[in-house]
This record gives structure tokens, C-alpha cells and sequence, in this order.
């Protein structure tokens, strides 16, 4: 099965998503640098937001770029990924609006871990797709980074109901983790 429409449609999806949460920011009222002050939580979350979705696609895209064969069962884990990324612009919004909150700010943590279970999913697929002796096999083994991450997100997840803020912090370090690439693929392909 060609993989390049599931490609087209991801980046396509990812496209939408990002508009979308662009369009939530609102202008300040005033013109003021103290009229920012009401929207920078928004700000902040939409910030947080567009590297965490950044950070997918660009894995995705990496991930693909070493996988030769998808098959029904990528398709779908696909679709489960961009589920939970589809997401983002609600949980974005909410926990912006409700900064100290401990409910949305929860509930963004949430929708971080389900992601990452989405892509764990998608990658192990393709990686069993390719067999142990590939080059997707040796450029994606096991990674202690995502486990690190995945802890990470379900102790901010419990941290969101005593600190939001504590929460929102582990949240843009797990996203500071991601946002360098891993090159190990890029590696694998080229060697």
C-alpha cells in the first residue's frame, strides 16, 4: 500500500489544526503593552500547543520518510493519532481561558499522554511492518525519551489538580524535549 496519501492527509489535517487554534487568539482590547496582559495565557497555551503539534508532524514525517510499506492497520493507527491531535485546538483553548484551572489544565496533560499513546502505537506498527532487520527497526528501538515524556505527562496530569501552573511548566519541558529532532533516522537513512 502506498504510503503517500496517508502523508498528504496528515499533513494536510495538521494544516487545519494549527489554523484553527490561530484563529482562537484574540486581538487585546487596547493598545497598550498592558493590555497584552489578559491574553498571554492564551498566548502561552497556543505557543505550547503549536510546538507540541510540531513536534508530531515533524516525528511523523520522519517516521514515514524511513517506513517503505504501510497496511490497513497503519491507516488506522493514523487516524487514532489525528484524533487525539484534532483535539488540541479544544484542550488549547480551554486551558488558556482557564489558566489556573485544574480541570482543563488536566485534561491538556490527557490529551498529551493519549497522543504520545497514538504515536506509540502508529510507530510500533510500522516498525513491525518493516521487520527487526530494517532500517525503521534500528533508527527507532525503544526510547527511554518517551517513556521519560509519558511519566512525565501523567505526574503533570496529578500535579494539575494540587499546582495547574507546576503542570503547565512540565508540559513545555516535555515539549523542549521533543522539540530537537531525534537524528537517528535521518542517520539510519542516509548510512
Amino acid at each position: 500500500m502506498s504510503k503517500q496519501r496517508l502523508e498528504a492527509f496528515t499533513d494536510g489535517v495538521i494544516a487545519i489544526l494549527i489554523t484553527i487554534m490561530v484563529l482562537e487568539l484574540h486581538a487585546p482590547e487596547g493598545a497598550s503593552l498592558a493590555s497584552l496582559r489578559p491574553v498571554v495565557p492564551t498566548l502561552l497555551s497556543y505557543v505550547l500547543s503549536f510546538i507540541f503539534v510540531g513536534v508530531y508532524w515533524n516525528s511523523h514525517h520522519h517516521l514515514l520518510q524511513a517506513a517503505h510499506h504501510i497496511d490497513g492497520v497503519v491507516l488506522w493507527a493514523n487516524l487514532h493519532l489525528l484524533f487525539w491531535l484534532s483535539l488540541v485546538p479544544f484542550a488549547t483553548a480551554w486551558m488558556g481561558e482557564h489558566p489556573m484551572d485544574s480541570v482543563p489544565t488536566a485534561a491538556y496533560g490527557a490529551l498529551l499522554l493519549m497522543a504520545g499513546i497514538a504515536y506509540t502505537i502508529l510507530q510500533a506498527r510500522l516498525r513491525s511492518i518493516a521487520g527487526p532487520g530494517s532500517a525503521l527497526h534500528r533508527a527507532v528501538p525503544n526510547n527511554g525519551k518517551a517513556i521519560f515524556s509519558t511519566a512525565m505527562n501523567v505526574a503533570a496530569v496529578g500535579l494539575a489538580f494540587v499546582r495547574p501552573w507546576m503542570a503547565q511548566v512540565l508540559y513545555f519541558v516535555g515539549a523542549a524535549i521533543w522539540f530537537i529532532p531525534d537524528s537517528r533516522i535521518e542517520r539510519e537513512l542516509k548510512g
